[in-house]
């Protein structure tokens, strides 16, 4: 993998970590991208538990972050320079997001949930943007642990390491800004995605094209089983 291609991974890593920081802080206690907890969550409201209200964000974030896979997953995959066309898409579902919220921040059900579609149909784009996960992490965060703990650390787990360390900074600089200028919260996000759109352009066509992104996790980048 190429250096230019890592910091563009890197860069989506903290986007996903900013973006579901600012939903759950400022949505409502579910997540953008993390559909594991968001399947938690339902469980436990289902049972009576949790927050009250919870159910039908976490279903509109299921729901919304699907159809995002699934857009990307039919229109992607039958475009020239796929990629950059996809995170294009991310980059204008987050920025609606954060226009958004600047101009008036949600206050009532049917705003959190409408800020919700767009947050979550950004990050089921950007989860079919490449093979290498931005958005879910316990499979490569069990498979690095793993090898440390035996003693098989190889190469590029420094790299690996680093995608993890990425999705925590984004989510403290999203935190952060929530805290210090609470209009400009899902800006952070925006602005990450931006970066990743604008360091794949420059790439240009032929690396673009010799990564089909089509979703599926490489075994090689420590999340064999594909969990979220």
């Amino acid at each position: 993998m190429r250096g230019r291609e890592r910091v563009g991974l890197l860069l989506l890593s903290a986007a996903s970590g900013a973006a579901d920081a600012f939903v759950f802080v400022c949505v409502g206690q579910v997540f953008a991208g993390v559909m594991t907890g968001n399947l938690v969550l339902l469980g436990a409201s289902a049972a009576g538990a949790g927050e009250e209200g919870v159910a039908p964000r976490v279903v509109t974030a299921l729901v919304s972050y699907g159809c995002g896979v699934a857009g990307a997953a039919l229109v992607g995959e039958r475009m020239w320079r796929r990629v950059p066309v996809m995170l294009l898409a991310e980059v204008v579902l987050l920025a609606a997001g954060a226009g958004l919220w600047a101009a008036r921040p949600a206050v009532s059900d049917a705003d959190r949930l409408g800020l919700l579609v767009l947050m979550g149909l950004a990050m089921g784009v950007q989860g079919r943007v490449r093979s290498t996960p931005t958005n879910y992490f316990t499979g490569t965060l069990t498979s690095l642990v793993g090898r440390l703990a035996v003693g098989a650390w190889r190469g590029d787990d420094g790299w690996t390491a680093g995608r993890l360390t990425a999705l925590v900074a984004g989510a403290a600089l999203a935190a952060l800004t929530v805290r210090l200028w609470p209009e400009g919260g899902a800006m952070v996000a925006a602005a990450l995605a931006v970066a990743a759109l604008l360091v794949e352009v420059s790439a240009g066509p032929g690396r673009a094209a010799a990564d089909p992104g089509n979703g599926k996790p490489r075994p090689d980048r420590g999340n064999p089983a594909g969990a979220a």
